[in-house]
């Protein structure tokens, strides 16, 4: 078990980066993990992978289209997006990533893009969450000159459960009662998930909210009574594990709540040795 938090990118030198076709592949076992987990029902969820390098499309992706971006970001002219279809499931993109992804490559003055699709594909427009995706995306490849990033919005159903009971309404109180059962968790999520109150779905203000958590290096956020979004920088899985483990903490704590609180999980000394172990910069115990 190691501190992921520390590890160097994989994509930090041009050997490494992965082929389009590998990307789309990574995506689609993302989309079906969060499915397993109950994280994706119906066409709730959606991806988006930004690529800090340039890549051929058209074998995947021929038809062209304009698209108006939900903001301008002209730092990003020519580069790629990745991104899921609205109403898309994220259980199909594993058996078909041409007919529930496109790509997006930013045209200059970062106004618009141009949206690559393919002859198959099944959407009219990227998902309705691309200005949370895309804001996000930005603040953190300005902050941290990233040459990938991932981005995940989910629905799990016992993260999104607490977020409905008043007392888990909170960062502090909900991080110490999910990173309590679990070794791996702490060491995952070391900053644990930002919670944020009710915004409406799609809004500015959820938008802005969740970037400014971001930027204080949580990697999950919580979205009240709505589900949460993930980043990372080395991969959509690595995205897709922290929802995971973070929703595996919250079924833990769902569990505790049916069972009339017996179990206290770990306890405070067990969870500071474990920081200290690993190397885990926290501050909930």
């Amino acid at each position: 078990m190691a501190n992921s938090s520390t590890a160097a990118s994989p994509l930090a030198s041009s050997e490494d980066l992965p082929s389009l076709e590998e990307l789309m592949r990574l995506i689609g076992e993302a989309g079906t993990r969060l499915v397993e987990i109950e994280a994706a029902e119906g066409a709730a969820g959606n991806i988006s992978v930004f690529l800090g390098w340039d890549t051929d499309l058209s074998a995947h992706f021929p038809r062209e289209q304009p698209y108006t971006l939900p903001e301008a970001v002209p730092e990003l002219a020519g580069k790629i997006f990745l991104v899921t279809g609205s109403g898309r499931r994220l259980r199909e993109i594993g058996r078909d990533p041409e007919a529930n992804l496109g790509a997006l490559r930013i045209l200059p003055g970062g106004e618009s893009a141009t949206l690559y699709t393919s002859e198959r594909c099944l959407f009219e427009r990227p998902t309705s969450e691309f200005n949370s995706h895309l804001a996000v995306h930005r603040a953190m490849i300005a902050r941290d000159n990233l040459n990938f990033h991932a981005v995940i919005h989910a629905q799990p159903l016992y993260l999104t459960y607490l977020s409905h009971i008043p007392r888990y309404q909170d960062t502090r109180y909900l991080n110490r009662h999910i990173l309590r059962w679990q070794p791996e968790t702490l060491v995952h999520l070391p900053r644990g998930v930002a919670f944020l109150p009710f915004l409406m779905p799609g809004s500015p203000e959820l938008m802005d909210a969740t970037v400014s958590s971001m930027e204080a290096d949580y990697r999950v956020v919580l979205w009240a009574k709505h589900g949460v979004m993930a980043r990372s920088d080395q991969s959509v899985k690595r995205a897709a594990d922290r929802i995971e483990y973070a929703e595996t903490g919250a079924r833990y704590e769902y569990l505790n709540l049916t069972n009339h609180g017996l179990a206290d999980g770990l306890t405070e000394d067990e969870l500071r040795r474990i920081a200290e172990k690993f190397g885990v910069d926290q501050d909930y115990f």
